[in-house]
């Protein structure tokens, strides 16, 4: 009896050691164990202290904490710094800042990845789809309303039947979707309160319309594209908070508006922008910019645009790979917006390829300064063997690279076959070459091929050499073999990476 109560006294001391901040727990390599034996239902963020994103996530994800909590919920938030439980972060695959995953049941082996957006509600939303019923039943109008209250989108069923076919299909929608409630009713003064007079289904939404009634045939694939069409406002404004819902969701087609928010005909351009957007709803996201803020002004280089360009719009599909348009007219009114949109559903635009000018002295260093408009030409030139850095001029990994690719060229320049060159790919993009990170060494080799090949080999002046001796075979791999990450983390781009040593895989994601 006396061990019995021993051990007790000790699992209970032992958690009381997990120490909590604004109602996160605050988890390490000694208390992880511990902490799942205690609360089998964690959310837990891997973060860096230095990290922006994280930063920016912590109110949010604190919130979060708080209304569980607060409900009584068994389901808790932790947090686990990685710089410093490097074992931790290792074991869990934690590669990039912030990593969130889920731990359900007490297992450890395989917790699931977060998927869901970075506010409070949204974590919420997401956690008790993962520990309850995909769709909840509502009996009571005060119930009803506060789920309406309670989140920024919500999903009614109005069925007498609740074993209906169109419940179960309703059903099936909501175990695809985390971040948004499903609930389903029978009760007749619900049905009164929210004016329905025969069943169906509904969301009910804090922005424009206000609510959409669904009108078709009831599958879960309808379900899932009437949902999607519907959560996100006509117009929604890229911020930290929604970004994850901008490149997280299914439509890839996205138009952006840039403009300041404080520009005396703001309200003017925004009632064109949505007037716009109706005609597109689930076909392109709608997303304006608010040009003034620092944080917007990668993504302005991206499209290149500065501040001073703005009011401007542009259109990117993050397909496989991203392409981007430019409408011909500057104007700003919901009849231009509709036309640029309308061709480029109806597959009529050509692709925006930006270009810089090509400098007089452009082959007058070692390096040679290449630009869109005369790449081709250098190039693809059969007579040559190009070795081209395309990178960025804000990129710490590719401002550590400079020295060595001086030197690189300095050592090739009396080459009568070779070349060495580097391209701003923030202000110039071409046709023949996708970067998907800063730096992207790709090498071009002579002959009639069109041949490219990437360079996989170490950043080092023998390493380059050898390549380049080598024909491009040692340190080489056919273009498209790398693992870089995709553009469509451009949300998740954080510029202490390169100083800090964050996800460090020497590369920059745009």
């Amino acid at each position: 009896m006396f061990k019995f109560w021993l051990l007790c006294t000790l699992a209970v001391a032992s958690r009381a050691d997990i120490a909590e901040e604004e109602d996160v727990l605050v988890l390490k390599k000694s208390n992880f164990d511990e902490a799942l034996q205690a609360h089998p239902n964690i959310l837990v963020e891997f973060y860096a202290p230095w990290c922006g994103h994280c930063k920016a996530l912590a109110p949010e994800y604190a919130k979060a904490a708080g209304m569980l909590k607060a409900e009584g919920s068994e389901i808790r938030l932790g947090k686990v710094d990685a710089t410093e439980e490097s074992e931790l972060a290792q074991e869990f695959g934690v590669r990039g800042y912030p990593t969130i995953k889920f731990f359900k049941g007490g297992e450890k082996q395989s917790p699931k990845e977060y998927s869901a957006g970075r506010q409070a509600d949204d974590i919420v939303n997401w956690l008790k789809k993962r520990t309850g019923p995909a769709v909840s039943t509502l009996t009571e109008v005060t119930t009803a309303e506060s789920l309406i209250a309670d989140n920024e989108v919500a999903v009614i069923g109005f069925f007498k039947d609740a074993q209906s076919a169109d419940a179960k299909a309703l059903e099936k929608a909501a175990e695809a979707i985390d971040d948004i409630p499903f609930a389903m009713t029978s009760d007749s003064d619900i049905y009164s309160k929210f004016e329905v007079s025969k069943d169906g289904i509904i969301l009910f939404k804090k922005f424009d319309e206000g609510r959409n009634i669904f009108d078709g045939e009831v599958t879960k694939e309808n379900l899932l594209a009437f949902v999607r069409g519907n959560q996100l406002p006509l117009v929604i404004e890229f911020t930290e908070q929604t970004a994850p819902k901008i490149f997280g969701g299914d439509i890839k087609s996205h138009i952006l508006m840039f403009l300041p928010k404080a520009a005396s005909d703001f309200e003017e351009k925004m009632n064109h922008f949505k007037k716009a957007a109706e005609g597109f709803k689930g076909q392109i996201l709608f997303i304006f910019i608010d040009s003034d803020i620092d944080d917007n002004q990668r993504i302005l280089e991206f499209f290149g645009l500065k501040k001073e360009d703005c009011p401007a719009i542009r259109l990117i599909t993050l397909e496989d790979e991203m392409t981007k348009y430019k409408p011909e007219s500057s104007d700003i009114t919901a009849e231009s917006i509709t036309k640029f949109c309308t061709l480029f559903v109806e597959g009529k635009l050509k692709a925006h390829l930006m270009s810089q000018d090509i400098p007089e002295d452009w082959d007058k260093n070692p390096v040679k300064i290449l630009v869109g408009k005369n790449f081709e030409e250098v190039a693809f030139n059969p007579s040559k063997n190009v070795f081209v850095e395309f990178y960025a001029p804000w990129c710490g990994h590719c401002k550590q690279l400079t020295p060595i690719w001086e030197q690189l060229g300095e050592k090739f320049k009396d080459s009568p076959d070779t070349i060495v060159a580097k391209m701003d790919s923030t202000a110039n993009e071409i046709e023949a070459v996708k970067v998907h990170s800063f730096p992207t060494l790709k090498f071009f080799p002579a002959g009639d091929g069109r041949q490219v090949i990437d360079y996989n080999g170490e950043r080092t002046l023998e390493g380059f050499t050898k390549f380049l001796e080598s024909g491009g075979k040692e340190g080489g791999a056919p273009a498209g073999d790398d693992d870089d990450l995709d553009t469509d983390d451009l949300e998740d781009v954080d510029d202490s990476d390169a100083e800090d040593g964050g996800d460090d895989d020497g590369h920059d994601e745009l």
